[in-house]
């Protein structure tokens, strides 16, 4: 009784071929990518809020006037923190969005895609706007834990 794994996982449900089928699956695909740009909101939030909270205490403290903070390096902290947090975030789950979709591509789903088994199915999971933006942020979220660490080391 030594299944492999292709065996256990077409035990597990069985495929009809119609059209609910489809639209489930198309439904399915299209959660996924929403999965992903809510993540990309929050992660671009706690990039940006991050950023703006040094930003604005330094702004500050060269004011004249203002007394000078108790523990300066904290809001520097607290924004490399937040954007570290978003660039983390963001990483997780574009590695889980890439999974998800991976799975949804091979077999026994892709005849629900709309693909035959010898389609190529690299292009069309790698040809996402989401994904794209996502790959952008995490550029742009490292850049600005860099500007934020080297500037005030």
């Amino acid at each position: 009784m030594n299944a492999s794994s292709s065996d256990k996982h077409t035990d597990r449900f069985e495929i009809r071929m119609t059209s609910d089928s489809h639209f489930g699956w198309i439904r399915t695909r299209l959660a996924v990518d929403r999965t992903l740009l809510a993540w990309l909101r929050t992660s671009v939030s706690l990039i940006g809020f991050g950023f703006t909270i040094v930003q604005f205490f330094q702004r500050l403290q060269d004011m004249n006037g203002v007394a000078p903070a108790r523990r300066p390096q904290a809001p520097r902290d607290l924004g490399l923190a937040l954007i570290g947090a978003g660039i983390l975030i963001l990483i997780i789950s574009v590695w889980q969005y890439r999974s998800v979709v991976h799975y949804l591509w091979r077999e026994p789903f892709t005849a629900l895609a709309g693909k035959s088994a010898t389609d190529d199915m690299a292009p069309v999971v790698a040809q996402t706007p989401a994904l794209a933006a996502s790959l952008v942020v995490i550029v742009i979220g490292i850049f600005a834990f860099g500007a934020v660490l080297l500037r005030f080391v």
